[in-house]
């Protein structure tokens, strides 16, 4: 069986997050790196990662990796892969270019020369072209350009991971999938005790964190990969795969998961995505301000992304609500575990109370903090 080296990407700061995922899916030669992991195994494995990991963006396979100090470079180094054996001319294509610290400065032109050089490749073999298809294509190409060394990797996914599929309804600043199941692993909550989301939003915190809890892959519940449509992918280990994590899904206990939000509009969003991703009565709803939500009985996990203040005039508005995050958790949530994730800095510290950990994240490029606190 052939070793595949892969490079699997998520959001800065949730690398040793991905680590553990990789490893607990038998993945070997698991090394973070920044903004990424990479790993080894057989093809098998790169289905297996498409299929199961929460936190990765994208699972890419490098095929070539080249210095490239002009665009003749680029276009001679990407024209000298055997693209026949992976694209056919009835089959569509598309490039994402990374680029930084390098002679070549514009992505947009990165991309059009490395597509020019698959296509005048395709053409001179097969006598015909692929064409380019952004959105859906059959095949994406993904090219790192950084210090002058390029190198040139295939998308197995085909389209970023953490589109699961369960959220179709755009809402204000929406958290991605991929970062809030980092965050609910991060919370080192048990899957046993209360978990309780009380600013759900379109509910992304609640349903990864009953993904998680009742074994359902994340790549489940909208399992159309690119890999798919390459010619070399094997239908069999897919199915395998797909059985697999069939029978290991299990049935939420009630009363576990609660999402709660003074938006009402946002409750039914969250409930409609709850209903897509085929937990929608596993999960508690209700209509509430943080200040006069009452927790569940007992103890557990409280995580939250309260709003950053992004426009101009918020923050004075949200000195006053960050205070009153502090003041409720101290007051109505005593022996629960409280961590809240925000962009805003200078606002965390009006929550008034001592966080027992802070860990930096990035949200985009937004420079984020989740910050623990032990309720005693």
């Amino acid at each position: 069986m052939n070793k595949i080296d892969f490079f699997a990407t998520t959001a800065k700061g949730l690398e040793d997050v991905l680590v553990d995922e990789l490893k607990a899916l038998g993945c070997r030669n698991v090394k973070a790196g920044n903004g990424g992991v990479a790993f080894t195994g057989s093809m098998e494995d790169g289905y297996r990662a498409c299929l199961w990991l929460r936190t990765a963006n994208r699972v890419l396979l490098p095929v070539k990796s080249f210095h490239c100090p002009s665009q003749d470079a680029l276009y001679e180094g990407v024209y000298s892969l055997a693209w026949e054996d992976r694209l056919t001319p009835e089959m569509t294509m598309a490039v994402d270019a990374n680029l930084r610290d390098s002679e070549i400065t514009h992505s947009r032109f990165a991309a059009l020369k490395t597509k020019d050089a698959i296509v005048d490749r395709i053409r001179d073999r097969c006598g015909e072209r692929p064409n380019v298809e952004p959105k859906d294509p059959d095949l994406r190409i993904n090219l790192h350009l950084a210090r002058n060394q390029c190198t040139v990797s295939l998308d197995l996914a085909g389209t970023g991971m953490h589109r699961r599929g369960y959220r179709r309804d755009p809402t204000i600043a929406p958290l991605k999938e991929t970062l809030a199941a980092g965050l609910v692993a991060l919370s080192e909550w048990d899957c046993q005790s209360h978990f309780v989301d009380p600013m759900c939003g379109s509910g992304s915190l609640p349903l990864e964190a009953a993904l998680l809890a009742s074994d359902t892959a994340s790549g489940l519940l909208s399992p159309n990969f690119g890999f798919q449509r390459w010619p070399d992918f094997d239908s069999i280990i897919w199915k395998h795969l797909l059985e697999d994590a069939e029978q290991r899904r299990r049935q939420l206990r009630a009363n576990l998961i609660f999402g709660s939000d003074r938006d009402r509009r946002a409750l039914e969003l969250s409930r409609r995505n709850a209903e897509r991703a085929g937990i929608g009565s596993s999960i508690r709803w209700s209509q509430h301000d943080f200040a006069k939500l009452d927790p569940p009985a007992g103890q557990g996990t409280l995580l939250c992304n309260p709003p950053y203040g992004e426009r101009i005039g918020d923050e004075d508005k949200l000195e006053d609500f960050y205070r009153k995050i502090g003041d409720t958790l101290k007051q109505r949530w005593t022996g629960w575990t409280a961590w809240v994730f925000t962009g805003n800095l200078p606002l965390s510290k009006r929550i008034g109370l001592k966080s027992a950990r802070r860990i930096v994240l990035y949200n985009g490029p937004i420079e984020c903090r989740l910050l623990k606190f032990e309720l005693y």
